[in-house]
């Protein structure tokens, strides 16, 4: 039984992990924190999340370092902002704690990219160099062994599950570069009120073009130039993206069924369709990354759907989680 912290568990992907390693066979949660200025410290964690009532009644502690030197720590999550993983990955890793972290801040190797798109100064290099990146389903392998885990953003794992077969498959025209328009729901900004993710304001509108966060990350792991579109839409949750893009061949659409299915036949996490199109109505509060993809000519268009508080976010950290320590992929997520 692995002893767990999570850090965050006030937020939506939080919750979600709270969830997920409450009912994990092989977990146990030790504590659940938030940020020591914040109203939930307390609180019981049914009270922020009333669809837990008599099921996970664990109260939220401020996160103080003095009080969080306990050697009985097998593994934690940081579903935190970037700046507080940051700070909190280098303690918990002079606790020899296998750290979960689900915010940016040790995802790109680049450390120019930290100043051009989140403007910090990453002060922690050599753990940098050390992270692994969690795309559970292609780096495993590297996963098993790893200290400190960075698991990918929400639109930055749709988007690579979708493009990675055809690229490492070498079918792309590489004189055409992949556009990307994906559209997120407006739990993606967080829990935290805001005018910008408020229902009243929110419509159907791209944002940051060329300045997302999630732009240098989606191209430095798949090793190619994009151009990604992000879009707010005016529902709760779930991203789907449409990625067009020019093969270097003509290839029937079974071709290309073929090729993803045998890449992903025994990733239990990814479904692939050879009829009709993902939705977000098909992955919202499920676990699965969907693909699907239509060809005319030499282009073909891929489409892709997931929820981003789960294989955006919490069930993807679960996953790596289970990598790690040997447990089935699946085990609590499914």
């Amino acid at each position: 039984m692995l002893n767990v912290l999570i850090v965050g568990a006030s937020g939506y992907a939080g919750a979600e992990l709270v969830n997920y390693i409450n009912r994990h066979m092989f977990s146990k949660i030790k504590k659940i924190f938030v940020s020591e200025n914040s109203s939930s410290i307390g609180k019981l964690f049914s009270e922020l999340h009333q669809q837990f009532t008599n099921i996970i009644d664990l109260p939220f502690e401020a996160i103080n370092r003095s009080t969080l030197i306990d050697k009985d720590i097998d593994a934690v999550f940081l579903a935190t902002d970037h700046h507080v993983s940051h700070s909190l990955v280098p303690f918990f890793l002079s606790l020899n704690c296998v750290v979960f972290d689900l915010s940016g801040a040790y995802r790109v190797k680049n450390t120019d990219t930290y100043l051009k798109y989140y403007k910090f100064s990453h002060k922690h290099q050599d753990i940098l160099k050390q992270s692994v990146y969690g795309l559970a389903e292609w780096n495993q392998k590297e996963i098993k062994k790893a200290q400190l885990i960075a698991v990918p953003g929400c639109y930055a794992t749709c988007i690579q599950l979708a493009l990675k077969p055809l690229i490492k498959s070498n079918v792309l025209d590489k004189k055409f570069i992949p556009i990307i328009n994906a559209i997120s729901g407006v739990s993606g900004a967080g829990r935290k009120a805001s005018i910008t993710n408020s229902f009243c304001e929110v419509s159907l509108h791209p944002y940051n073009i060329f300045t997302h966060r999630h732009t240098p990350e989606i191209i430095e792991h798949l090793g190619i130039p994009v151009i990604f579109i992000p879009n707010l839409g005016s529902f709760s949750r779930g991203i789907i993206a449409t990625i067009t893009c020019q093969l270097n061949s003509n290839f029937r659409l079974q071709d290309i069924y073929n090729l993803y299915n045998s890449v992903y036949k025994e990733k239990p996490l990814i479904r692939i369709y050879q009829k009709n199109f993902p939705s977000i109505k098909a992955v919202v509060k499920l676990p699965f990354c969907d693909i699907g993809f239509i060809i005319k000519d030499k282009y073909i268009v891929i489409i892709a759907a997931e929820d981003n508080l789960l294989k955006g976010a919490a069930a993807q950290a679960v996953q790596c989680f289970n990598i790690r320590f040997g447990f089935s992929e699946i085990e609590s997520i499914i």
